[in-house]
């Protein structure tokens, strides 16, 4: 069956927020492909997943070469799910990809030299059946390659046209700030940073928040719900259809102790005095005050995009309910 999206869905409660002083803006919750979307995964379960995310507004869609299993699968199912469904949408979607961590064989397939980054888009670019990406992000910062030959990588890229837009991901504040400088200097088109951020944890918010902030650079926030922690599934135990229970490195059953889960609960109390679940407050959390650009969420079944997207219907928090989340996570 045919495929037609549906005809509100710029109409309805999405937000569209600019990212950082640059031109794009993006909704403020956006689709990531780090799990679910793999060659181990039902095809046709994300294929929905992503209709669904469309006609509720979404437009972000985040991906990495080595997302899967097997890496570069997720790619492939995406590049699939364009073809037969998003052929004349292109142009309303924003698709970024990245590379940094280990992909293929040998010494030219992780880390950040020029060999690597040139060549894994190159490969995304052929899985996902696409001209160019909207943003390309380097994965991870590379201790071993110098600051310098990784931006001059992104920068070559965009000069190719393989990408519009660069981003950096799981940098912290000092190397943020070198990239910064070097991107500067190159006239490239920086515009993000990728960051995991959720309520319970809080590390860009020392140092590295206030940077973007003050040099024009958007962010998005992956794991806003803490691999599932921040949602309803972990209230009374651990499900066995849940990636704690199976065999995700991500997220273990040590993870979730009494401690935490007592947490989660008292959390679940003021998510529900605000009419919300647990996972809309969490995301309303991180979407507060306009700070974070985008809330980047996994999701395993069509009615988890649904649930969060309806965390914008309310992302106000009065001081008194900033004060007993804080008291409950000790901040």
């Amino acid at each position: 069956m045919n495929y037609i999206p549906d005809l509100d869905r710029y109409n309805g409660k999405m937000k569209y927020n600019r990212c950082g002083r640059s031109g794009l803006k993006l909704s403020a919750i956006s689709l990531g492909f780090w799990h679910n979307f793999g060659g181990i995964n039902s095809y046709e379960n994300g294929r929905a997943i992503v209709r669904k995310a469309f006609d509720l507004g979404i437009t972000h869609f985040d991906l990495a070469n080595n997302y899967g299993p097997p890496p570069g699968s997720a790619e492939e199912s995406f590049g699939k799910i364009l073809k037969a469904d998003f052929a004349g949408h292109r142009d309303e979607m924003v698709i970024s990809t990245k590379a940094g961590y280990d992909m293929w064989p040998g010494p030219y397939g992780n880390w950040g030299s020029k060999k690597y980054l040139v060549a894994s888009l190159d490969q995304s670019l052929k899985r996902m059946g696409l001209d160019y990406v909207d943003i390309f992000y380097h994965h991870r910062p590379d201790p071993n390659t110098p600051i310098e030959e990784t931006m001059r990588a992104l920068d070559l890229i965009v000069r190719q046209g393989k990408a519009l837009y660069v981003g950096i991901s799981n940098y912290n504040a000092e190397e943020t700030k070198e990239a910064i400088k070097v991107l500067k200097e190159l006239g490239t088109p920086f515009i993000i940073h990728q960051a995991s951020y959720s309520m319970f944890n809080r590390w860009i918010e020392k140092d590295l928040l206030s940077l973007l902030e003050d040099e024009g650079v958007g962010l998005i926030a992956f794991v806003p719900l803490a691999q599932g922690l921040l949602t309803n599934k972990y209230l009374n135990e651990i499900p066995s259809d849940s990636r704690a229970a199976g065999p995700s490195r991500s997220l273990t059953k040590d993870d979730i102790t009494e401690e935490k889960l007592y947490k989660i609960n008292l959390l679940n109390g003021i998510a529900k005095e605000r009419e919300q679940s647990l996972a809309q407050m969490a995301l309303a959390w991180v979407l507060r005050k306009d700070r974070v650009t985008s809330a980047l969420i996994g999701a395993s079944k069509v009615s988890q995009v649904e649930e969060n997207v309806k965390a914008l219907e309310n992302l106000s928090f009065d001081e008194e309910e900033l004060e007993r989340i804080d008291n409950i996570l000790g901040k």
